[in-house]
């Protein structure tokens, strides 16, 4: 009976634990919900070059201020470019936000370049900090200008994209144009003085003191923003969008692309390792992945793979002619790597790969060729010497008279041998082994 009592407390308890864990929980929800209602603003972090990870980031925070109904998504930006598509899905998600969306170029020492200009114009308010600036949105190649048809058709279009934003924003269209078309770039202080953009601001709680009161059109009809006392909550992107934004750097793509060669290369000339054939898979598939966020030039990629090509090749001739030969192609392909030939978009950033890097890259990978995978291939090649072959070399003695046949002993077991060019060996005398036939050794006296 006194068990059941027991028992029955000891469930009583539970019961009561889980039902205040229950409360508690949904005290906190409501706290956090309340919270949530009052007055704040979102703010999202752009750093780096704008790829579709970072239109899938900006999309999804404009979701997500419209549900908890911040007052405005802030933009935090601070771009060299990038991809016109994800420049242009931005535009466009900022241009049907039901939310205010403010672009603040910041912090100090921030520009909004060639892609960052855009979205900056698309803005409904656009700030900048103080050592910031904003422009230089011209296309150009490795060459130098761009001419011909293809240059008018390029920079046309983004001219005309760009006046399109500013006039739809009240703001300077001309500059916007002139961006394009002379690349023409201005600082902060500039910027507000020709209505580029709407104001300068020191930090974020200086931002907010400035922009309330203000009444901004949205897709979903005029707001008038309260954000002198709101609540600042950073949004980020998550993990997996970090990485794959990270990613998204010429150094670490061209890392990745020279280690997934080199990790396909040694699985397959050591089939069976597992690792380098996987890991060069996956580095390979992250590098095309980055590779679509970067203006590629494909004769780069192909110099490159030219390059593994004669190293390889190489191991199988004397000489180290297709070595030099492999190592000034895949100097040519990492410097042209993303140096396209055509065109490119003017919301395209100019990217080049660090020049000690490829210094680093190039003598790691002709060591590798030359020196690592060389020898490893020779030594698979290599006959493999067991048996009585292997006592080649050894030393022993004469277990009886060698006249020229008779025994020794060599590595304490007995053999049958023979003398070397029909010498006299007598017991007891050390013998080294020249030879192996069959089941016999020759062996010669030590002199």
């Amino acid at each position: 009976m006194r068990r059941v009592k027991r028992l029955a407390s000891i469930a009583a308890g539970v019961t009561v634990g889980a039902i205040l864990s229950m409360v508690a929980v949904l005290l906190l929800g409501s706290h956090s919900a309340l919270a949530q209602s009052a007055a704040h603003v979102n703010v999202a972090t752009i750093n780096g070059v704008i790829d579709p990870i970072t239109a899938q980031y900006v999309d999804k925070e404009i979701q997500h201020a419209e549900q908890d109904r911040a007052q405005c998504l802030i933009i935090q930006l601070d771009t060299p470019g990038g991809s016109d598509s994800a420049m242009r899905d931005i535009v466009q998600h900022m241009l049907s936000s039901p939310v205010p969306i403010v672009v603040y170029v910041s912090p100090a020492g921030a520009r909004a370049g060639s892609a960052g200009v855009f979205i900056t114009l698309a803005a409904d308010i656009a700030a900048m900090a103080p050592g910031t600036n904003i422009g230089a949105a011209h296309p150009v190649e490795i060459t130098g200008e761009i001419t011909g048809t293809m240059n008018a058709k390029v920079t046309n279009d983004a001219a005309a994209y760009a006046r399109a934003l500013a006039e739809r924003r009240g703001r300077n269209a001309d500059w916007a144009e002139e961006a394009v078309r002379e690349s023409v770039s201005v600082t902060a202080n500039e910027a507000v003085k020709i209505g580029v953009v709407d104001l300068i601001a020191d930090h974020l709680p200086d931002l907010l003191a400035k922009i309330d009161g203000e009444t901004v059109s949205t897709a979903s009809g005029e707001r008038t923003l309260t954000t002198k006392e709101a609540e600042i909550v950073q949004v980020s992107m998550s993990l997996p969008q970090e990485f794959l934004h990270a990613i998204v750097d010429p150094n670490i793509a061209y890392l990745l692309f020279i280690v997934g060669i080199i990790g396909l290369v040694a699985e397959f000339f050591h089939p069976g390792a597992i690792l380098p054939g996987v890991t060069g898979a996956i580095c390979l598939i992250l590098a095309f992945v980055a590779f679509g966020s970067l203006p590629v030039n494909w004769g780069g990629v192909i110099l490159i793979v030219l390059a593994v090509v004669l190293f390889i090749l190489d191991i199988k001739v004397a000489g180290y002619v297709l070595s030099v030969g492999g190592t000034i192609a895949f100097i040519l392909g990492s410097l042209m790597l993303f140096s396209p030939l055509i065109p490119i978009s003017p919301s395209a950033p100019t990217v080049v790969i660090s020049r000690p890097l490829i210094i680093i890259t190039t003598l790691a990978i002709t060591a590798f060729f030359v020196f690592a995978l060389s020898a490893g291939i020779r030594a698979q090649r290599a006959r493999v010497i067991s048996g009585i072959h292997a006592l080649v070399g050894a030393t022993g003695v004469a277990t009886s008279d060698l006249d020229p046949r008779g025994t020794v002993q060599v590595k304490s077991e007995l053999w049958s041998a023979v003398a070397d060019e029909d010498e006299t060996i007598r017991k007891g005398e050390q013998v080294t082994v020249v030879a192996a036939e069959g089941v016999k050794l020759k062996v010669r006296a030590q002199k």
